[in-house]
């Protein structure tokens, strides 16, 4: 199982651009404009952007994959931005052609002429961009930017679009373009090699701060992709990575650490829990992880109960399994039971992302729930189950009306939606539509994925 290399993949027409350059000039706007998107998170603090983050991009005809990094500060060698800086490392060792970015308001700094130092050595076509000279004469702002030696410097304004599209042009003019190419498939759905359509699953990697997540989304690739870090709040925007396991698809997304909504009190952050609980939404199946080292908390149930709010499929992997004895297992399960018994309908899987442990079947649980969710339920299997659920257990009389179920269809799938018809189903409990839920599940075996079930009544034409 490997991630999806970019440099030999079925996408290898596409050039791999890469935006390089210190912290806070301006790198992510950057991305999201050349993107048309605002998938990177923006804001005017340095070292707002910490993993690669990859998008697609495309000038006329000519599609390419863009990477932001986080701000690169060559000479320190240790903490998160020695950490920061070998994820831009890995970026440029990708990278077709590099734009090196500068601050033109801030001017030529000294970590402009390490990062300049170090992106000749690496070898890669280079375009130098002198950014936020909105307002200003163009010769004036890039004047000192020629002593970097870096060729003619690019006057653009990210935030405004100035010069951006003359500076792309200019980055995959250097990249030469492969004489055939055709398009490559880079939906969530895609042709594999049989003709047979393949749907890549959308797997967010979910919990709270320093759970060890980015810890488990580097384990699944076999590589350091994401910065790993013992320390809350690493993590800061949701990062998705394209992998291949087997004939599966995937999509890995790993995200920030969601805390108690008390202690989100940063900017940041707050940009963070947003990007979170969209990247849940968007997903297909989501991993809670939880940590067995501490106790299962509030917060955890929180994000579970958003987790089945929005209908996603679950799997729950608790972490760091493996420092436990037997009494302390014994005491995870009582908790899981007590704290999360409304998750009784997902599996759980034990692993540690660390040591590499039970990576296996928490792929196998993910493709169960992602199965389950997008099930395609009989109408006829449905309405049987129905009538045998409501011949076990009819539906209790609300006053001199009991609820009449007719048949049954499916709805909708991710989650699965049970639309069930009949006469006077406004009156059907709570407690009524558990127990369809359970025998329908039982029936459809739809284990990991939330169920609906929707009820409709019939209306009688002469009740008028």
């Amino acid at each position: 199982m490997s991630a999806v290399d970019v440099s030999n993949s079925s996408v290898r027409f596409k050039p791999v651009v890469v935006l390089v350059g210190r912290p806070n000039v301006g790198k992510s706007t950057l991305f999201n404009r050349l993107t048309r998107s605002r998938a990177a998170l923006v804001a005017d603090i340095p070292g707002l952007t910490r993993d690669r983050h990859y998008g697609e991009g495309r000038i006329g005809s000519r599609p390419y994959i863009l990477v932001d990094t986080g701000g690169f500060e060559p000479v320190v060698k240790d903490g998160i931005v020695a950490e920061m800086g070998r994820q831009t490392r890995a970026a440029i060792d990708e990278a077709d052609v590099v734009i090196f970015l500068t601050d033109g308001r801030a001017g030529l700094a000294a970590h402009d002429g390490q990062i300049a130092a170090l992106l000749r050595r690496s070898g890669r076509p280079l375009v130098l961009a002198v950014n936020k000279v909105e307002g200003m004469r163009s010769p004036t702002a890039v004047a000192e930017f020629h002593e970097l030696g870096l060729g003619e410097p690019h006057a653009v304004s990210a935030a405004h679009g100035d010069g951006v599209a003359a500076l792309i042009d200019e980055a995959l003019s250097k990249v030469a373009q492969p004489e055939a190419a055709g398009v490559a498939e880079d939906a969530d759905d895609a042709e594999g090699e049989d003709g047979a359509t393949r749907h890549r699953v959308r797997l967010a990697v979910a919990g709270r701060p320093n759970v060890g997540k980015s810890t488990l989304i580097n384990a699944l690739l076999g590589e350091q992709r994401v910065i790993a870090f013992d320390q809350p709040g690493t993590t800061r925007d949701a990062i998705e990575i394209p992998f291949e396991r087997g004939d599966k698809s995937y999509l890995l997304i790993d995200t920030a650490g969601l805390r108690r909504r008390g202690k989100v009190f940063e900017t940041i952050e707050k940009f963070s829990v947003i990007k979170t609980l969209q990247a849940i939404e968007a997903a297909n199946v989501v991993v809670l992880m939880l940590d067995a080292h501490s106790e299962i908390s509030d917060q955890d149930a929180h994000i579970a109960g958003f987790i089945v709010e929005a209908g996603r499929a679950l799997v729950v992997a608790i972490n760091k399994w493996d420092g436990l004895d037997a009494d302390q297992r014994e005491r995870i399960k009582r908790e899981f039971e007590r704290k999360l018994r409304f998750l009784s309908f997902a599996q759980v899987v034990t692993i540690s992302a660390l040591h590499r442990r039970g990576l296996g079947a928490v792929f196998k649980a993910v493709d169960a729930a992602h199965a389950a969710a997008f099930s395609k339920l009989s109408t006829p299997k449905l309405t049987r189950e129905l009538r045998a659920a409501v011949e076990q257990q009819p539906p209790p009389r609300q006053g001199i009306f009991r609820p009449k179920m007719r048949y049954a269809h499916q709805g909708g799938q991710n989650p699965p939606l049970v639309i069930v018809h009949g006469n006077a189903l406004d009156a059907v409990s709570e407690s009524y539509r558990r127990y369809l839920e359970g025998r329908f599940r039982t029936a459809f075996k739809l284990e990991g994925t939330p169920l609906r079930i929707e009820f409709r009544s019939s209306h009688n034409p002469y009740a008028d």
